[in-house]
């Protein structure tokens, strides 16, 4: 009257096709923000060119 050993869920084929595949998803995640998010774009005069959209020309006296 053993109690048979609980089985690993590692050991189904789907369980690990699917925990392969997220790894495989999350490696490719990781690339594409290493590549293109790794730093933040600010544009030339960016503060200044706001402003004037914001609150029109600025007029010298």
């Amino acid at each position: 009257m053993s109690q048979p050993s609980p089985q690993s869920p590692w050991q189904t084929r789907l369980v690990r096709e699917i925990g392969i595949i997220l790894l495989i998803k999350l490696a490719i995640l990781l690339t594409l923000k290493a590549v293109w998010f790794t730093e933040p774009t600010v544009p030339v005069n960016g503060s200044e060119r706001v402003s004037e959209r914001l609150f029109g020309p600025a007029t010298q006296p």
